[in-house]
């Protein structure tokens, strides 16, 4: 009997590779779907953090990731042993991780969020009188305790790609399309000084459908921080926009992840064949317990999002 294979892609991939797939998402969609998917194997076009957390919630499925370096910043600057270290320094808080994190990172975490639920789920902790650590993106946490004034420690660790965004080439941008009306989307792993200019900081899917929903003028520019795959959704859903990258220094828009764009048309055809980097290295101990704090948000989002 032939195998049944559903394959997932971010929106940070490519146009050609979105197209592949049978569900494209951010990471609580995909994350969701990996965890109800009724197949064989899973092939994720993605990074690796994200193949490792569709394995820790549907463990009897095999799953691919295309390409072996696809990786991520975030976890590449995150010794997980200092940050047992750390967790173990603040032994009344509550620890916070990222989705984008390894499996034994996530084993060491509490809870774990994503950019779509983290403003609700440690707004939850706060109500709840919890102290809270947050791991391991530095500008997210930032963003987090000026925008709410939280006290959080942090990590300090940063997205390689949303960290080249600056003011200054926005400022730069903004005044190169002269009097016509503007707005600035991003991301929150990008610069805090970026987020204090934008009109709207959301996770992959937030940004997509605030564009999907803008009112505002026909002639304006919707710059966007974060990147770049995540455009081609944006004009598929509003071609008549003009929507540009943010750049990250003067006349660049050219910001993209060069982990996620390892996931070639020929890498993930053969993934789809399952010949290509098996998730089959995590240990039993440490699916279990990253699973706990994954499960933990994903039933707190099925009772908040409805």
């Amino acid at each position: 009997m032939a195998k049944s294979v559903v394959t997932l892609a971010h929106y940070y991939t490519t146009p050609e590779i979105q197209q592949m797939a049978d569900k494209v998402g951010d990471s609580l969609e995909l994350s969701l779907f990996a965890r109800d998917a009724q197949a064989d194997i899973i092939v994720f076009a993605g990074v690796r953090f994200m193949a490792e957390t569709a394995k820790i919630l549907n463990p009897n499925a095999t799953v691919v990731l295309p390409d072996r370096g696809s990786t991520c910043s975030l976890v590449e600057q995150t010794d997980v042993a200092a940050l047992k270290a750390w967790r173990e320094a603040h032994p009344d808080h509550v620890h916070v991780s990222y989705i984008n994190s390894s499996a034994q990172h996530k084993a060491l975490s509490d809870w774990i969020v994503t950019s779509r639920n983290v403003d609700d789920i440690i707004a939850h902790l706060y109500a709840e009188g919890k102290k809270v650590i947050f791991s391991p993106d530095r500008n997210m946490g930032a963003y987090l305790n000026f925008q709410y004034g939280y006290d959080m420690p942090l990590w300090s660790a940063v997205c390689e790609v949303h960290d080249k965004f600056n003011q200054a080439a926005l400022d730069e941008a903004f005044a190169s399309v002269g009097g016509l009306p503007h707005a600035l989307i991003a991301h929150p792993e990008s610069p805090l000084p970026v987020l204090q200019q934008a009109d709207y900081v959301g996770s992959t899917s937030g940004m997509l459908n605030w564009v999907k929903q803008y009112q505002g003028a026909a002639n304006g520019v919707i710059f966007v921080a974060t990147e770049d795959g995540i455009l081609y959704n944006m004009k598929l859903a509003r071609p008549e926009l003009d929507i540009r990258q943010a750049p990250i220094y003067a006349g660049c828009q050219c910001n993209q992840c060069p982990y996620m764009k390892l996931n070639t048309i020929e890498a993930v055809k053969r993934a789809q064949q399952g010949e290509g980097i098996v998730i089959d290295y995590l240990s039993e101990a440490d699916m279990d317990a990253a699973r706990l704090p994954i499960e933990r948000m994903l039933e707190f989002s099925s009772q908040y999002y409805r």
